[in-house]
């Protein structure tokens, strides 16, 4: 049989392989690992055809054939075969065997199917039976399903799942980003401006993506001294040009172009860019 994949004749090895009488430990690891070369080279229907034999053999322990099993459902996994690979993935979590792999491939079902309430019982779960913490996956999740609500007009789901994936994960800028365009949108700039704030503690790094919003509301409020002031202090903190060219442009309005350039000039001095 091994002998029939060598010589590139994959049909003729699969006859072997199923009409062997006898499987014993060491041949279902030949089955597997043959069914394993066809699955990588793109050859599912073989890799298919090798695992359903496998799993039809009575002879197999509990082990090997829970180990068929999540071969098959990776077999229609690579096929796009979602449905039948979910059914053998959940049959393998409640068997209790092999259950973390199983767990992260009904995930990326999930994800890939934007089923997001089975994708946050199953990171539950996989965290459960790995011990990995999973609270910023789930947290993305939860930001997923206000994105869709949001788009389907239900505004009080979208924030509440929002709401949510900050207890699970307090460092999540994503889900702050969503409520505070919610928000804006609704014009409760003061309200907006509270949540845009929240950024700085998450993760400075998406401190750009709140500058030009935050302008908007403070502009509604006619207060863009507090705006300029709130700027000042970080650009002392974290430099920036996104926010060193807003301040600028707001000197420029406020005080003249000559302070303008003349701030410019000096924060490029400390901290050079390209774009600056």
């Amino acid at each position: 049989g091994l002998n029939f994949v060598l010589n590139e004749q994959p049909d003729k090895a699969i006859e072997v392989f199923i009409k062997m009488l006898e499987v014993d430990s060491e041949t279902v690891e030949t089955h597997l690992a043959l069914g394993n070369l066809f699955r990588r080279r793109g050859e599912v229907d073989r890799a298919i055809r090798i695992h359903q034999n496998l799993i039809a053999r009575p002879t197999l322990s509990r082990e090997e054939r829970a180990t068929a099993l999540l071969e098959l459902g990776m077999d229609y996994m690579k096929s796009g075969l979602f449905d039948r690979a979910e059914s053998l993935f959940n049959e393998l979590v409640e068997s209790g065997i092999h259950s973390i792999q199983p767990y992260s491939e009904l995930l990326d079902i999930y994800q890939q199917e934007k089923d997001w309430d089975n994708a946050i019982i199953t990171a539950r779960r996989l965290e459960y039976n790995s011990g990995e913490k999973m609270n910023r996956m789930i947290a993305q999740f939860y930001c997923e399903k206000a994105e869709d609500m949001y788009t389907e007009g239900e505004e009080t789901s979208a924030l509440d799942n929002l709401h949510k994936a900050i207890s699970i994960d307090p460092r999540c800028a994503r889900a702050t980003l969503l409520e505070a365009s919610i928000l804006l949108k609704k014009e409760k700039y003061k309200q907006a401006i509270r949540v845009y704030k929240r950024v700085e503690k998450q993760d400075p790094d998406y401190l750009p993506e709140v500058i030009n919003p935050m302008h908007i509301c403070y502009k509604k409020l006619n207060k863009l001294d507090d705006f300029m002031e709130y700027l000042h202090g970080l650009v002392n903190k974290y430099g920036g040009i996104t926010t060193i060219m807003m301040l600028a442009e707001l000197i420029a309005e406020k005080q003249g172009r000559e302070d303008a350039i003349s701030f410019m000039t000096t924060e490029l001095k400390k901290r050079p860019t390209v774009r600056g």
